[in-house]
């Protein structure tokens, strides 16, 4: 009896009918095309890959994630409900689900000084002279990995942001990318501030189903320009069923700043490589980052501070709370070129281990070329200290409630670092949600 054999979707003739039906400047479909070539050629990561030897892929399928798929906008589209807008009075706001628009808003006051905001398909065709230098700089290495080749050959449903010089927003705006079961999410976001600009955007992600299963394979750029501000934060909360990859990397001009803050809730598993380039002198990132797993997650986050230009500083802190046998990788590494004197870098990851079964791999790294910097690192990994949850214990509380509170504690120094309350809000009680009883 014969035995049917499984195609892959990732043929040339599913890719170039996806071009196309795409309405694209030719040097959008060009970049495409570059990409697609490399995904080809690339195989995918495996352990004997150093930056993937912590990481085990080896159950996930890509071919069972039809990219090209025709697909319409789901129903429980409705099920949608963002964290980090509740309660904000904001400027924007853009949805999409399943790499479909679902709405994109901007307040009147800031289209009219020239900001644009919303689906980046639709803005890249609407403003191709405008945005074509901005998008072929390729903050994102489309030849990184099979990862970053796909995403830049096949992404759909991104989010545009770009502030024109001058322009300081006193509103946050809010992007949000939601997926059902089984689909596949390849959003792209673009944030361009120009010289002087300020603004807030904040995006999450989430699955309509918490226990969904699916594919993320995305990538954020943002290119701060000369003196701008840009805070930006970042909540990862897919089901847990969800694949989870992408490349994330920021570059910094001078006399700019960036507050970068990421939580990290959701996922089956997930590889992300959040870089910050400090291209201009005089250049300041802060990044924040909060990591709560749960089951057998597996968490894999690799950061990188490139001191590129003179007299920078970057300031990196990433706190993780670990339950059941989920496992966090963190590898951070501060790279300071020849020309970068005066670098001031620091980072630092916490983890507080709620089970004995949990693992938290840590490995920070300095790669320093110049000679006149200041560069420190440090990571320190411990269980939640008994004689706290007696103590709370004894004042009434559950032991559970107990926990809460540790780790609530434990995430406050991140916490405070964020200005929205708001934000500060949403990811203490999407943590604190998490948090089983133990013994």
């Amino acid at each position: 009896m014969p035995t049917s054999v499984a195609t892959s979707p990732f043929t040339q003739e599913s890719f170039d009918a996806f071009l196309a039906g795409r309405d694209e400047p030719d040097w959008v479909t060009a970049a495409r095309e570059s990409a697609w070539r490399r995904f080809s050629e690339l195989s995918l990561p495996t352990q004997r890959d150093e930056e993937w030897m912590r990481t085990d892929i080896r159950l996930f399928r890509l071919d069972r994630y039809d990219v090209f798929a025709e697909t319409t906008t789901p129903a429980e589209s409705s099920a949608i409900q963002p964290l980090l807008a509740e309660g904000v009075e904001l400027g924007g706001q853009a949805i999409s689900f399943d790499n479909h628009s679902l709405r994109a808003d901007l307040d009147s006051k800031w289209a009219r000084q020239g900001v644009l905001f919303g689906n980046l398909d639709q803005l890249l065709a609407e403003h191709a002279d405008l945005l074509k230098p901005h998008f072929n700089r390729q903050v994102v290495d489309a030849n990184t990995d099979k990862f970053s080749a796909l995403q830049a050959a096949c992404w759909s449903g991104g989010t545009l942001l770009y502030v024109p010089r001058g322009v300081n927003m006193d509103e946050p705006l809010h992007a949000l990318s939601a997926m059902s079961g089984g689909a596949v999410d390849l959003n792209r976001i673009l944030v361009v501030l120009e010289e002087g600009a300020g603004a807030t955007l904040l995006c999450e992600t989430q699955s309509t189903d918490p226990d969904a299963d699916g594919m993320h394979c995305g990538a954020i750029e943002m290119i701060v320009g000369p003196h701008a501000r840009l805070r930006y934060v970042n909540l990862q909360n897919w089901g847990t069923g969800v694949w989870h990859f992408a490349h994330q990397k920021a570059v910094v001009d001078r006399e700019a700043q960036l507050q970068w803050t990421i939580g990290a809730l959701g996922s089956r598993l997930a590889k992300v490589n959040q870089h910050v380039a400090l291209a201009g002198a005089r250049a300041l990132a802060q990044v924040n980052g909060v990591m709560f797993t749960e089951g057998r997650q597996h968490l894999s986050y690799h950061t990188l501070q490139h001191h590129e230009a003179e007299d920078c500083r970057s300031d990196l802190l990433y706190k993780t709370a670990l339950q059941d046998q989920s496992r966090t990788v963190w590898r951070g590494m501060i790279k300071v070129d020849p020309i970068a004197q005066k670098t001031d870098g620091y980072q630092r990851n916490d983890n507080l281990m709620l089970s004995t079964d949990a693992r938290a791999d840590s490995i920070p790294g300095l790669e320093i070329e110049a000679d006149d910097v200041r560069c420190t690192h440090g990571a320190t990994s411990g269980r939640v200290d008994e004689e706290q949850i007696f103590y709370a214990r004894s004042r009434g509380l559950t032991r559970r409630e107990a926990v809460r509170m540790v780790v609530t504690g434990f995430f406050q120094q991140v916490f405070d670092r964020i200005a929205i309350e708001s934000v500060r809000d949403a990811l203490g009680e999407a943590i604190g949600k998490r948090i089983r009883e133990y013994d």
